[in-house]
């Protein structure tokens, strides 16, 4: 599979919109998605669901047919875009403990996303995906049509024929916290698997606050590093 490709653009996409500056029009796109799925026959200047490549695919995960806020809390971009130092600084911060270096820790925490490799990196890059694909699902909005097309945009992404099937096996998997959270691989990986799934979600969706906190306790984090990450998310 290429999933690291596939994550890569989400997290350059997810930098540029979080920059306030250059990129792509994400809310332009989104917006428009949302009109098409509406269905409406007589709208002008809607975009081909096929041009919408990473901006479509964060949009459709972030859900703007919800009515989500298009900045600020709602779409925590910049915690998409660097999980891997983000979740390591909540860590440090639980403890009380900002001094120690990541090469000191890694052999009993795990490396995070940004210094793994080969199969490692594209192990992660999975574990992230499923993340972010199972927090969207979390307050049950993706119909047919939407996983359809959700599953069209990452195919522009350059999703091969086995990164395809393993998408449309998430988007219709059943929502398990404890069988996202086996697929973590040390406690750095639970870490930022959290992290972008408090990206996805919208805070003041009941249904999307208890799957994050299933998910908190599934992975095992304690309830400073669950604030920690989520001022992380917040703050980035």
């Amino acid at each position: 599979m290429n999933a690291k490709r596939i994550l890569d653009q989400l997290m350059k996409q997810a930098g540029s919109s979080g920059s306030g500056s250059g990129g792509t029009d994400l809310k332009g796109m989104v917006d428009s998605l949302s009109s098409q799925l509406g269905g409406g026959s007589g709208q002008k200047g809607g975009l081909d669901p096929k041009q919408l490549l990473g901006g479509g695919a964060l949009g459709m995960l972030v859900g703007s047919k919800r009515g989500r806020k298009m900045g600020g809390k709602a779409l925590k971009y910049g915690a998409i875009a660097g999980v891997g130092m983000l979740a390591w600084k909540a860590w440090q911060n639980s403890r009380g403990n900002t001094g120690s270096s990541v090469e000191g820790e890694e052999t009993r925490e795990g490396r995070p996303m940004d210094h793994l490799e080969g199969n490692q990196q594209e192990q992660r890059s999975l574990e992230l995906l499923q993340a972010m694909i199972m927090a969207a699902r979390a307050d049950g909005h993706i119909d047919e049509r939407e996983r359809a097309l959700l599953a069209e945009q990452i195919d522009e992404m350059g999703a091969d024929d086995e990164l395809h099937d393993w998408v449309e096996r998430q988007l219709k998997a059943p929502l398990d916290a404890l069988a996202l959270a086996r697929q973590a691989d040390s406690p750095q990986a639970a870490r930022e698997m959290y992290l972008v799934s408090v990206a996805v979600i919208d805070d003041d969706n009941p249904m999307e606050r208890a799957w994050l906190d299933q998910l908190a306790s599934a992975l095992g984090l304690d309830d400073s590093l669950k604030r920690e990450l989520e001022q992380q998310a917040v703050s980035s």
